[in-house]
C-alpha cells in the first residue's frame, strides 16, 4: 500500500512539474520529457556514467571513513563517561562549524584530487554518526545495565548485549542523516575542488542554462540520496531483528 501512495505521489510531481513548465517558461523549468529526453543523450554520451561513478566513489569513500571513526569512538565517548564529558564539548562546536570554512585548509594539504573530496564528505558525515552514537550509548537502559551487573555479567558483555543494541536506533538515524549531509558535501566538494563528477556537470549545465540537462543532475543526485536512505533502513531493520534475537 505504501508503494502505491508513493507512485501515486510521484505522479502528482511529474503533474505539478509540467504545469509548472508551462505558466514559467520552458527556458527556466523544462518539461519532463525535454528532461527524459537529456537523461537519454547524457546517457548514451557515457558522460551521466562518468560523472555518476566519481560522485559515488568520492562520496562512499568519505561515507565509509566517518562510519569507520564515527560509531567506535562515539560508542567509547559514552562508555568511557570522562573521556566522553572531556571531548563532547569540543564535538559539538565542530559540528556547529560550517564545514565549507575547512575547504581551503584541505585543498592546501591534501590538493584538488579525490582524497581532498573524500575527506569534505568525511567531515559532513562524521559528526551526525558520532554524536547519534554517543547519545544512543548514553541512553542504555540504566535498569537493565544494573539487573545485569548485580548478575555478575562483565562489563564487555553487558555493553555487546545491552548497551549497544540499544544504541542502534541511535546510530541508524545518525547513518542516514551523515550519509544525506555527505551527498551534499560530494556535491560541495567538486564545485569547490577538481569539476568533476555530478557536481562539475551541475555547474556546466547551470552556468550555461541547460536546464533540462541540469534538471537531470538533480535527478540523479535525489535517486542516489533516496537508494543509500533505503539500504541504510534495510540494514536497520535486518540490525533491529539481530536485536530482538
Amino acid at each position: 500500500m505504501t508503494a502505491l501512495y508513493r507512485l501515486a505521489f510521484l505522479f502528482l510531481l511529474i503533474l505539478g512539474w509540467f504545469i509548472a513548465s508551462q505558466f514559467i517558461g520552458r527556458n527556466i523549468i523544462p518539461t519532463p520529457l525535454a528532461t527524459l529526453q537529456a537523461g537519454a543523450r547524457l546517457f548514451s554520451e557515457g558522460r551521466l556514467l562518468e560523472a555518476t561513478g566519481q560522485s559515488l566513489a568520492v562520496f562512499l569513500s568519505g561515507f565509509f571513513l566517518a562510519t569507520f571513526v564515527a560509531i567506535p569512538l562515539g560508542a567509547m565517548m559514552g562508555a568511557i563517561r570522562p573521556f566522553g564529558k572531556t571531548l563532547d564539548v569540543y564535538v559539538f562546536a565542530l559540528a556547529a562549524t560550517p564545514r565549507v570554512a575547512f575547504i581551503p585548509l584541505v585543498i592546501v594539504l591534501l590538493g584538488l584530487g579525490i582524497e581532498a573530496k573524500a575527506f569534505i564528505v568525511f567531515l559532513g558525515a562524521v559528526m551526525p554518526i558520532l554524536i547519534n552514537t554517543y547519545a544512543g550509548v548514553l541512553a542504555a537502559d540504566k535498569e537493565l545495565v544494573e539487573m545485569a551487573r548485580s548478575t555478575g555479567a562483565p562489563q564487555t558483555r553487558i555493553f555487546s548485549h545491552i548497551v549497544l543494541p540499544g544504541a542502534l536506533p541511535f546510530v541508524a538515524v545518525g547513518l542516514r542523516i551523515g550519509a544525506t549531509i555527505g551527498l551534499i558535501n560530494t556535491v560541495v566538494a567538486e564545485l569547490y575542488t577538481a569539476v568533476t563528477g555530478l557536481g562539475g556537470l551541475l555547474a556546466l549545465y547551470g552556468n550555461t542554462f541547460r536546464m533540462a540537462e541540469y534538471f537531470v543532475i538533480v535527478i540523479c543526485l535525489a535517486i542516489i540520496g533516496v537508494v543509500m536512505t533505503e539500504i541504510l533502513r534495510f540494514i536497520e531493520s535486518r540490525l533491529g531483528r539481530w536485536k530482538m534475537s
